[in-house]
This record gives C-alpha cells, structure tokens and sequence, in this order.
C-alpha cells in the first residue's frame, strides 16, 4: 500500500493506523514528586522471573482500552524468553498489596534503557500515582555503576489522551515520529472485539 507524503492515505478495511512519537532523555531529571505527600499505600516491587500469565492478565486490564496487544501478538514462550531475560526488568505498582501498575524496562541495548510499558489500570488513575510511579521508574533506569547514555519510549494516538504531555513533563524530549500500520488485533483474534471501543472497528468486505 502507498502512503501519501501529502494528504490522506485510505486504509483498507482491517487495517489501523498510528502515529508513533518517540521521546529520550540523555540525564536523570529531579524528581517532580519531592517534598509533596504521595498518595497513601504505594509500592512498587520487581517481580523476578514474571509468569507470562500473570503478566498478560495485569497487562491486558491497562491496556485493553487503549488497543495495546503486541504482547498479545506472541506466544506464551517468546514472551517468557523476553520476560526472563536477565537484562529486562519487571515491576509491578501496588496500593494496598493490590496491583494497579505495570513497569517494564529493557536494558539490551548497550547504554540505553528503554521503558517499554509504563501504565495504570483505569480507576488509578489520577491522584498522583503516575508521577509517584515515573519518579520511581526513572530512579530506576538511571540506577546501576555505569548510567545508561539515555532513556527512552514511545507512544502513540491510541494511548491515554494525556500521555504524550505527561512524558513530556517529566522530562522526555521528542526526536522521532512514524506511522505504525498493521491489522486490526480485535478482528485477528489477539483482542476482544470489545477492546478500545473509542477506535472504530471496520469490518472486512466478505
């Protein structure tokens, strides 16, 4: 299929489309949560070794509203073989022993980091659990005797509508954008059909 450099670009029925930006940080901001009260009962813990099915079940209730399935897209065991990868790190968002978040962090690429998922379940948030829960991730990304040259991730349309902001307010500056094409997960079978119901789904002419 061509893009069109100029104007719009019809999609045939069962293909999304996205724009992606990427943002980095070359050095560790100062925490934006210092010398406030943070919201009462909030951990977040490294699981080591993380259960894919325990994983998909707290990732599915981020993201299925916001049509993330490419940990959907893989099988059990490539997903494992990322998980338990000793240079990628798992950590999970408590309040109250109840897990509400998922952080994923990916080390495999000499001197980078990248934040490969960064998310709440829908009734967290708000409240300032986001900015307690990016304050503690970026701690950790920059952590370790040799610091990474930079830190970086990506979002896209699909997300949470204050996403790109956030990002850029806790200090990611944006270098890339793409457009990201590619069926539709809900008509492939890798989500419930009622997944994101705010991005319309058309169906294929039979």
């Amino acid at each position: 299929m061509a893009v069109a450099t100029d104007g719009y670009t019809d999609l045939p029925p069962g293909l999304l489309a996205t724009l992606v930006t990427y943002l980095e940080m070359t050095a560790p901001p100062a925490p934006m949560t210092a010398g406030r009260p943070l919201p009462p009962g909030l951990a977040l813990r490294r699981v080591e070794r993380p259960d894919p099915a325990w994983y998909r079940i707290l990732y599915d209730r981020i993201g299925e509203d916001l049509l993330w399935f490419s940990r959907r897209a893989i099988s059990v065991a490539e997903l494992a073989a990322i998980l338990h990868d000793p240079a990628v790190e798992v950590h999970a968002l408590t309040r109250d022993g109840a897990e509400i978040g998922l952080l994923e962090l990916d080390r495999r690429v000499a001197g980078e980091v990248e934040i490969v998922f960064f998310g709440l379940v829908p009734e967290a948030v708000g409240g300032g659990i986001g900015r307690f829960m990016m304050d503690r991730c970026l701690e950790l990304a920059w952590a370790g005797p040799v610091p990474p040259r930079r830190v970086w991730l990506h979002t896209c349309a699909f997300d949470h509508p204050a996403a790109l902001s956030f990002y850029q307010r806790s200090g990611f500056r944006p270098y890339r954008l793409a457009l990201e094409l590619g069926p539709d997960p809900r008509l492939t079978g890798a989500m419930p059909r009622t997944a994101a119901p705010q991005i319309p789904l058309i169906e294929p002419e039979a």
